[in-house]
């Protein structure tokens, strides 16, 4: 399995806390079967991102790991991108200080309250800018999960989403299990990622989740999900083609009333 989300560089943000916490941390991951794992430090107000530094810690991590664990992961590195207005103008001057191992993947991250008007226009200029976002656990993010609607009109634009594991099992409690479910099986989901942060509250396993998708939708899904579209985004290559997503391009049709945007109902009965 391929991890594109997970806070294991020591001592920068609110994951790793040591050099030994993330050897821990990269050894945990290779017992529950993950062979490549994208180092994702927080890039906000908080937790300020500087690549050339990260990329030092981040091969500390790489020498200190034992050699039986070394010659089974592949480490790389990227960040979770928050979208302020700071980060938003400086990714559009270094375009790949930012992304997954440079490549034009770029992991966001909405505000745990609130959406800007803007992000229809932030996420566009990104595309035009020539990176490919991707939408970190929007089935955590409370606005999302009271609508629908703008991450529908944000994937007609090409955004991609990942959904966390844990998210899949219930860790993150019953609402954002629920959407994750329902997002997987509607077919919107790109990427299944741990979003590990440490070694017992957020743990670095995808395991279980691959299992349980494979058991509800197909073995399949359960490895274009955590295997092949993850590790086109490590590489930096195109996406195999994809399932058509359920009720993202399509027209709604007058017989599917639950699926019609709210407005589109309520003028149909006036």
């Amino acid at each position: 399995m391929i991890d594109i989300h997970h806070h294991l560089l020591p001592a920068v943000d609110d994951g790793s806390k040591s050099l030994d916490q993330s050897v821990a941390m990269v050894t945990a991951a290779v017992n529950d079967g993950i062979t490549h794992i994208v180092a994702t430090p927080h890039a906000n107000d908080t937790y300020k991102y500087n690549r050339e530094s990260h990329a030092q810690l981040l091969q500390q991590v790489r020498v200190a790991l034992p050699a039986d664990v070394a010659a089974k992961i592949t480490l790389g590195l990227g960040c979770d991108f928050h979208l302020n207005w700071e980060n938003i103008e400086d990714a559009r001057v270094h375009r790949r200080r930012y992304t997954v191992n440079e490549t034009e993947y770029l992991l966001v991250e909405l505000p745990d309250v609130g959406i800007s008007n803007r992000m229809d226009e932030v996420l566009y200029q990104m595309r035009l800018d020539g990176l490919t976002p991707i939408l970190t656990h929007p089935e955590r993010n409370a606005t999302l999960q009271r609508s629908r609607e703008r991450l529908r009109e944000w994937m007609q634009g090409g955004l991609l989403l990942q959904v966390t594991s844990g998210s899949v099992t219930g860790h993150f409690g019953s609402t954002a299990e629920t959407m994750a479910w329902e997002l997987l099986e509607k077919r919107w989901v790109h990427v299944i990622s741990s979003d590990a942060h440490n070694l017992d509250r957020r743990p670095p396993h995808m395991s279980n989740a691959y299992r349980m998708i494979a058991e509800r939708l197909g073995g399949g899904t359960a490895e274009r999900l955590c295997v092949t579209n993850p590790l086109a985004v490590f590489n930096g290559e195109p996406f195999p083609a994809q399932p058509a997503p359920i009720g993202v391009f399509e027209q709604f049709g007058e017989e599917d009333e639950e699926e019609k945007p709210f407005w589109k109902r309520l003028f149909r009965r006036s």
